[in-house]
């Protein structure tokens, strides 16, 4: 009995038609190869939190001061 199935067989570089603009293997592109050293991520994170704390800070101002503003003025 033949399986048919909804999705067709991954081709392995051994199958796939002899080509010169190719290569024998597939590389793998990945982001990730690109940030090698967990100091780097560790830094990345640290500087990402203290941004979202002085983000959090001056909305807090802001959402404090405007409406204070807007009562002396009016």
């Amino acid at each position: 009995m033949t399986y048919i199935s909804a999705k067709p067989a991954r081709q392995d570089t051994e199958s796939l038609p002899a080509n010169d603009n190719q290569r024998a293997t597939r590389t793998d592109l990945s982001f990730l190869d690109v940030i090698n050293d967990e100091d780097e991520v560790a830094d990345i994170a640290r500087r990402a939190e203290r941004l979202g704390h002085a983000t959090l800070i001056v909305m807090g101002i802001g959402l404090a001061a405007v409406p204070l503003l807007y009562f002396l003025l009016a």
